[in-house]
């Protein structure tokens, strides 16, 4: 006996979909693997806030990561950058 990984269902382990909420049983996991810091892309982000808008958007899949670090960074430079054209 199994458990489905979308709705928590219990599921027979011969069963291809979950009966309760339709998900598909069989279709095979994304691993994803990061290694490494990923603070860089977060300063890069911070000194070049479009840079780091379009690296989030282009990676928030396969590099999540990455992705968040570079957006992080991307917002924050883009707020600082607001305040300080504010102030001037």
């Amino acid at each position: 006996m199994a458990y489905c990984p979308n709705c928590g269902e219990s599921v027979r382990d011969d069963q291809d979909v979950c009966l309760a909420c339709g998900t598909d049983l069989k279709e095979p996991k994304k691993v994803v693997v990061e290694d490494g810091s990923q603070i860089g892309w977060g300063i890069l982000g911070f000194f070049i806030p479009l840079v780091g808008l379009i690296l989030f958007l282009i990676w928030r899949d396969t590099k999540p990561a990455a992705s968040k670090a570079s957006g992080v960074g991307a917002l924050i430079g883009f707020i600082l950058n607001i305040i300080v054209l504010s102030a001037l």
